[in-house]
């Protein structure tokens, strides 16, 4: 995610639960074609599409967002290098989940084992 010093610059993000392209644009100083351009590139962001075409992000599209643009802007990644950035953040969430699933499967098979005995 963004560092910290990184935060204090950008606004902070509303309660809201919808937020229009060009608010998204403000919020994450980044210009409207720049955010349609990243939705090409990245397939993690995919803000809902209402009437018209109207694009309607949320929270996590948001923070998202403000990810890319740390990692190219701040970081200086390549648009290949921050997707692949990505995606090796997401492949280590999924290991670290499924680690903590299997670890709580084993503890319920041992209680069960013990109920058993």
């Amino acid at each position: 995610m963004l560092e910290p010093s990184n935060n204090n610059e950008l606004p902070v993000i509303p309660a809201k639960r919808y937020f229009t392209i060009g608010e998204v644009s403000e919020l994450c100083a980044v210009k409207p074609h720049v955010l349609r351009y990243w939705e090409q590139e990245f397939t993690e962001l995919s803000p809902v599409k209402r009437r018209g075409n109207r694009r309607y992000y949320q929270r996590h599209d948001v923070l998202m967002i403000r990810q890319i643009r740390s990692l190219l802007y701040e970081q200086g990644y390549t648009i290949g290098g921050a997707r692949a950035h990505l995606t090796r953040d997401e492949a280590k969430d999924e290991v670290t989940l499924t680690k903590q699933l299997i670890h709580e499967m084993v503890d319920e098979l041992e209680d069960i084992l013990e109920l058993l005995k």
